[in-house]
């Protein structure tokens, strides 16, 4: 979050003397030189106050004082800085106060001491900049660079395509533009006059980064010398250079195991119209339009749960209303947060809570709930237990979030503790059902246009999906079989027919055809039904629904077909 960079322009507005220290250069190999290289440091800033000391990664030097004698000497360093903060009275510096600031993206590992009053007594959270403040980011960094139609320039797309990207990533973004213009400016201009030097820039947009990086050696070693004004004269930064440059960096907070916004869109989920509805009114909207929820006097869900039958496309909603309101997106599987250690698994719960508040607006996917927070019974180990204790709290103190939504998914609602769907925390609840033979054939239709599969004439996706063999299929049965009928359509072609014994003796058939086109057919369609199975058997099927009556949801779809019913 370049702290460091906030700090330095600080000292600059208040034009005082600001002394840079880098917290893990202070640590020395030899017994007292750590606490000496302090004591001058201090020393020099009452000589300069008023003055402001920055301690950069101050946690490599106060870590908390625990463990045993091998950690004698960070005790000592801890304890030195501790007894120097407190020298720095108004009494010992003339009258004349001396700042110290500290930055660090660990602050829990701090010894508490430093945190105290008459320390480190105020404590800023650096959050990821919102929309607004990336626009404002980007304004400052390319005010000295020469951008294609600048008064033009469209600022505020560009924050809205960076979504979890830090102020550093902003740069590098930026650096990676200016980098790439001057490049490709050099490149063409090589053995051209200045009349087609436009028309080579345009050109070069359109070779690979190979090609490219070919052009600029051979233009580099034809040309030694330094450019022209008037060479450099058409050389400008476009918004498609920016948009260009965006899939070569990676935010941060995708790095440290984040993901940002996700590039599934509602064009990819198919049918589901009901609970796509439900999610735009429960978060879609309070991300995007919060006032008018302010002005109705109302406040969105805390949290939404939803359940159903396997591969009914709970995770792909998720991720499709995270990029429907441009929210961050943190996804994280039950399990994978459990850990043997005493401990670890609350910091676990609670480290996810503090990113998401970092990278508001943020919507927090739990998948696989009910392994979390199982129901608390005699039985129920304390490590569960006290998982389930930190969620609850984690999710009360949700009240006053900004832009936090939780989202959670499970097969097994009957599973999860009680206490997590009264209202404040996880108090509303969607039944992901098995799809109808209609909403079957909208699928269909969706996965067969994402995939680009080449449907030949005779195949009436209607006709498939009100198939019996497909009565129980869900929408990852459906995906199967899309895939299922293209490996037949493709066994055709392979084989002409043949049987495997007629196969050559390496077991594989040569094919010399030249001629790739191909199609899937309705044969090939009902070669795949007699191979799949539904994932849902009716016992299953007949167990969800008993489920979904006494969870309330079937009773409310009820209840809107007989209003619809008497309207009529």
């Amino acid at each position: 979050m370049r702290e460091n960079h906030h700090c330095v322009r600080f000292g600059g507005e208040l034009q005082v003397p600001f002394i840079n220290v880098s917290a893990p250069l202070v640590v020395s190999g030899m017994s007292g030189e750590s606490e000496k290289k302090l004591r001058e440091i201090f020393e020099e800033a009452k000589l300069l106050a008023p003055c402001i000391v920055f301690l950069d990664e101050i946690d490599a030097i106060t870590p908390k004082r625990d463990g045993g004698a091998q950690r004698e000497m960070e005790r000592r360093i801890v304890a030195q800085l501790l007894t120097l903060m407190d020298e720095l009275t108004l009494e010992n510096t003339n009258g004349k106060p001396v700042v110290v600031l500290g930055a660090t993206n660990r602050p829990d590992s701090l010894d508490l001491a430093l945190r105290r009053a008459g320390r480190f007594d105020r404590e800023i959270l650096l959050n990821v900049p919102n929309e607004d403040q990336r626009c404002a980011i980007l304004k400052t960094m390319t005010t000295t660079l020469k951008l294609q139609e600048n008064d033009a320039f469209n600022y505020r797309e560009l924050a809205k395509m960076t979504p979890g990207f830090q102020q550093s990533d902003l740069i590098q973004n930026v650096a990676i533009n200016e980098d790439d213009a001057s490049n490709g400016g050099s490149a063409d201009a090589m053995d051209l006059d200045m009349d087609t030097a436009r028309e080579a820039l345009t050109s070069f947009e359109h070779k690979s980064p190979q090609e490219k990086l070919s052009t600029i050696q051979q233009f580099l070693a034809k040309h030694p010398s330094p450019l022209t004004p008037a060479q450099l004269a058409p050389l400008s930064i476009t918004y498609e250079d920016f948009k260009t440059a965006l899939p070569t960096v990676q935010p941060t907070a995708q790095r440290e195991g984040f993901a940002t916004v996700p590039d599934v869109t509602w064009k990819h989920v198919g049918a589901l119209a009901k609970v796509r509805m439900e999610l735009h009114m429960c978060v879609v909207q309070p991300i995007k339009k919060p006032e008018l929820y302010q002005k109705v006097g109302i406040s969105a869900p805390a949290g939404v749960l939803m359940w159903g039958p396997p591969g009914c496309g709970k995770t792909l909603l998720a991720k499709a209303v995270a990029n429907e309101s441009r929210a961050n997106f943190i996804s994280v599987k039950g399990p994978e947060l459990l850990n043997k250690y005493v401990g670890e698994s609350e910091r676990a719960v609670r480290q996810v809570f503090t990113r998401a508040r970092a990278l508001a607006p943020c919507i927090i996917f739990f998948d696989e709930l009910d392994a979390l927070v199982p129901r608390r019974t005699s039985s129920l180990s304390e490590l569960s237990a006290r998982v389930v204790n930190t969620l609850l709290t984690e999710l009360d103190g949700l009240n006053d979030r900004q832009g936090i939504f939780v989202v959670g998914a499970t097969n097994r609602p009957d599973m999860i503790d009680p206490a997590m769907l009264r209202p404040g925390r996880l108090d509303k609840t969607l039944y992901i059902e098995l799809p109808s033979a209609e909403e079957r054939c909208e699928i269909l239709k969706t996965i067969t246009k994402a995939n680009h599969t080449p449907l030949a004439r005779d195949v009436d996706l209607q006709e498939v999906a009100a198939d019996h063999r497909c009565r129980n299929f869900s929408g990852a049965d459906l995906s199967l079989l899309v895939r299922e009928a293209g490996v037949f359509a493709l066994k055709k072609k392979f084989f002409f027919g043949q049987q495997v014994q007629e196969l050559d003796a390496l077991g594989f058939y040569v094919d010399n055809d030249s001629d790739n086109n191909i199609e899937v057919t309705r044969d090939d369609f009902m070669g795949a039904l007699s191979a799949i199975k539904p994932s849902v058997s009716d016992k299953d099927r007949a167990r969800y629904e008993r489920l979904n009556l006494r969870l309330g949801w079937g009773v409310i779809q009820e209840k809107e077909e007989e209003e619809k019913q008497e309207a009529a």
